[in-house]
């Protein structure tokens, strides 16, 4: 079956319904009611498989969890605890693995040992950024996915972290804290082929400051934790727009999508979809947005309602949505591939998948066509 096709149908069912009859209402906007059709991914069936596992189909006997997908799915990245994902590299502690879906080939790209946070993927596939404790500082690393080698990445402050990769992995943005006296945080990005750095934004303090860079590096979005605004940086002309979110209300950074067009950002319990160019904002109430594709049209997000699915896939254009998860779930930034065909997400839950015995925590992707 055509699952393009399907999703096609779907929109136009949807309009339809709007026109015709008084629709009901999702989170957020009217959507289209998710269909049940033999063959479609689902929490017991086709379209779903767990990611978290060797080369020849092993479960992980640890954790994963953060997982980030390549813009056309080929590829994700995780971090896990397990041992066994590759065994002639068995280890120990937390390590970032690659999962290859065209050669089904799970590939270690970290040997560190320390906590490692969420990785990032770049969108062609070709490198992996993760940071983690070196010493006592954190500090951000790139791995090429090809050969495996890792290159240490110039941090000017004592610690560096929350990385976030252009489409080709050359341009790195993070956020960068000095905690001797005076203490303060700078938002910068990273042209590790040039070897050299710009600054974004320098604040006079700590709190939770982070960036989304877009694919060609030229706009960085970031946040400033401490007056919770959102901005948006222009590398052509070294200029900050913002805060986007106007001057009345707190915003919360999401995500940049990789055309550099929509940023995602929350605000109360609400979330918005903000218009680079037009500078208005597409409301979808009552969720927490978690990730948006590369083009900005679709979003995935969690329900505040924890009655109902736990991921959900909306279609920004047509206010249609996907269920990614019914079972308790999670995921975070670049989680979802172009057009929304794809979503990785990690979760507990022992029945997503069969034979899922391990007890852990798996990082699981979804299919949608």
């Amino acid at each position: 079956m055509n699952w393009r096709a399907v999703r096609r149908v779907r929109a136009v069912l949807s309009a339809t319904v709007v026109v015709c009859a008084v629709t009901a209402v999702l989170p957020g906007a009217a959507s289209a009611e998710p269909m049940t059709v033999a063959g479609v991914a689902s929490d017991s069936g086709a379209g779903v498989e767990r990611i978290s596992v060797a080369t020849d189909g092993t479960q992980g006997d640890g954790d994963s969890a953060g997982a980030t997908i390549t813009s056309d799915g080929r590829r994700i990245a995780f971090s896990s605890s397990a041992k066994n994902l590759t065994p002639a590299n068995p280890g120990t502690g937390e390590r970032v693995f690659v999962r290859d879906q065209r050669t089904s080939q799970t590939t270690l790209m970290s040997t560190l040992t320390s906590p490692i946070q969420r990785p990032v993927i770049s969108g062609d596939g070709q490198y992996v950024a993760l940071w983690g404790l070196l010493f006592r500082d954190t500090k951000t690393f790139l791995s090429q996915v090809s050969s495996g080698s890792t290159i240490g990445i110039n941090c000017p402050g004592l610690s560096c972290s929350q990385p976030s990769l252009s489409a080709d992995g050359r341009y790195i943005a993070q956020a960068a804290t000095f905690n001797r006296p005076p203490s303060r945080q700078r938002i910068e990005v990273r042209d590790w082929r040039t070897d050299t750095t710009q600054t974004v934004a320098e604040f006079g303090h700590t709190v939770s400051a982070r960036p989304s860079i877009s694919g060609d590096g030229r706009f960085v979005a970031y946040q400033d934790g401490q007056a919770e605004d959102v901005f948006v940086w222009d590398r052509t002309d070294g200029a900050s727009a913002g805060p986007i979110e106007g001057s009345s209300k707190a915003a919360t950074l999401v995500q940049l999508s990789k055309d550099g067009r929509k940023v995602v950002y929350l605000s109360g319990s609400d979330t918005y979809v903000h218009d680079v160019s037009s500078g208005t904002d597409q409301l979808v109430p009552n969720v927490r947005g978690v990730a948006i594709d590369p083009t900005g049209r679709y979003l995935l997000y969690a329900p505040h309602d924890t009655s109902g699915p736990s991921l959900t896939l909306r279609d920004l254009e047509t206010g249609t949505d996907e269920i990614v998860s019914y079972q308790p779930a999670s995921a975070g930034t670049d989680a979802v591939s172009v057009g929304g065909r794809d979503v990785v997400f990690q979760s507990t839950a022992d029945d997503i998948v069969p034979g899922d015995t391990n007890g852990r925590s798996d990082v699981f992707l979804r299919r949608f066509y």
